[in-house]
């Protein structure tokens, strides 16, 4: 399964030479020519990482930073800004804003792929629990964990449903994912019994957290059940 990249920018030319570079790299991409229309895509179709160009008419990219932050949903999604302003001054309103990286135009798209990359990497290595090394999983705070799901699972009558805060669009594999979490699953288990890579499993597990604006498995399931989104 490819990251699925959305790329904003309202220079036609930019854009589709972008998104066929990211896509000969493995990428799946979606396109929007201003920032209201990647807003409304997002809605419909959670990406794994946002490229987005800061001058554009009507909402630009500070502003289309903002609204992704202040959505519990989009906090933690990586964003690239890819623009013409270059100026020191413009990179640290960036930065102060919340993007992850910022690449000034022309740029090579190399690094433009290598940044994509290192940024989604970081992400994934977020949902999993390892040892400093990163060798083997840390028994201790797996049990842990574990323990906490359970105890939540037992509690599941008495932990009262509300709807949730925002709309939540679950795929039906993030569904299957989020059921096996809230089995108390590890990703690994969760691996072998939907048969495919662990890989895909923390990609998943990741969309979740975003989708839920929540960061561990145990605040993971603890909103599923809150919410009646867990089956």
């Amino acid at each position: 399964m490819s990251a699925q990249v959305l790329l904003v920018d309202d220079e036609p030319g930019l854009r589709e030479a972008v998104k066929d570079y990211l896509q000969e790299s493995g990428f799946t991409v979606q396109v929007a020519s201003n920032a209201r229309e990647g807003w409304d895509l997002m809605q419909q179709n959670m990406p794994d990482l946002v490229i987005s160009d800061i001058m554009m008419p009507q909402v630009d990219g500070y502003q289309f930073l903002k609204q992704l932050r202040e959505d519990p949903r989009f906090q933690a999604l990586p964003v690239v800004f890819l623009t013409a302003k270059g100026m020191t001054s413009d990179r640290i309103q960036g930065y102060q804003a919340g993007v992850d990286a910022y690449l000034p135009k022309p740029f090579d798209p190399d690094e433009l792929v290598a940044i994509v990359e290192n940024l989604l990497a970081r992400r994934a290595s977020k949902t999993m629990v390892t040892t400093p090394e990163g060798e083997t999983p840390d028994i201790a705070e797996l049990v842990n964990q574990i323990a906490q799901i359970k105890a939540l699972l037992t509690q599941r009558s008495a932990i009262a449903q509300s709807p949730a805060p925002f709309k939540i669009d679950l795929t039906p594999r993030e569904q299957s994912v989020l059921n096996l979490v809230a089995e108390g699953l590890m990703n690994k288990e969760i691996a072998r019994r939907l048969e495919t890579s662990v890989r895909n499993v923390e990609k998943y597990v990741s969309r979740l957290f975003s989708k839920t604006g929540t960061n561990s498995r145990t605040e993971l399931v603890r909103f599923a059940l809150e919410h009646g989104l867990a089956k």
